[in-house]
């Protein structure tokens, strides 16, 4: 999910920067151009985090920029397919729920939320399931599975929580506390 990358890239500086320091300049140019970009194949770069090499600078006809050869680390978020994530709900709507898992947002179908019939109760945005009674509302903190991942103009993310130890973290903890009385019961018999 989080991780700290090393990338090599040659970052443009332009002459308004040069007042700083050179390894000031560059780290404001790579955070400019870097930080919250979102891509398949970075994930989404929250903070350039330390210069490791700067190289000599290149000039190009014609530009007042010059061109450093950098490597430098960056702090990613990259989501992956079936990886455990934990958020908080911060928005039921009538087809599912939104969860937010850091820099992104989820989203859990209505038909992903729980092994049972669930309800939209609109007037308490709240979701209830027909035969367990659980309910999910905005606010509950929830474990849930990433099950579809897209990186276009819309970065989106699918989850699940249909799953054993996954769902809003009060239900696991009460099926834990169940589980608990019905292994006591069945050991004093």
């Amino acid at each position: 999910m989080y991780k700290l990358l090393t990338i090599k890239d040659t970052v443009r500086v332009e002459p308004e920067k040069l007042e700083h320091d050179l390894e000031t300049a560059i780290k404001k140019s790579l955070e400019e151009r870097y930080e919250g970009v979102a891509n398949k194949k970075l994930g989404i770069v929250l903070s350039v985090v330390k210069i490791l090499d700067i190289e000599d600078g290149i000039i190009k006809p014609a530009d007042p920029a010059i061109y450093y050869p950098t490597t430098f680390q960056a702090l990613v978020f990259y989501p992956e397919l079936h990886e455990v994530v934990e958020g908080e709900v911060i928005e039921n709507t009538e087809f599912g729920s939104f969860v937010n898992i850091g820099p992104l947002d989820g989203l859990v179908h209505i038909s992903q939320i729980m092994d049972d019939f669930v309800s939209f109760d609109k007037k308490n945005s709240t979701f209830v399931g027909k035969q367990t009674k659980k309910i999910l509302k905005e606010g509950d903190k929830v474990r849930a599975r990433i099950i579809s991942i897209s990186w276009g103009e819309q970065k989106r993310i699918g989850l699940t929580m249909r799953q054993p130890g996954l769902g809003s973290l009060q239900w696991i903890k009460d099926e834990k506390k169940k589980k608990k009385l019905q292994e006591k019961k069945g050991g004093k018999k």
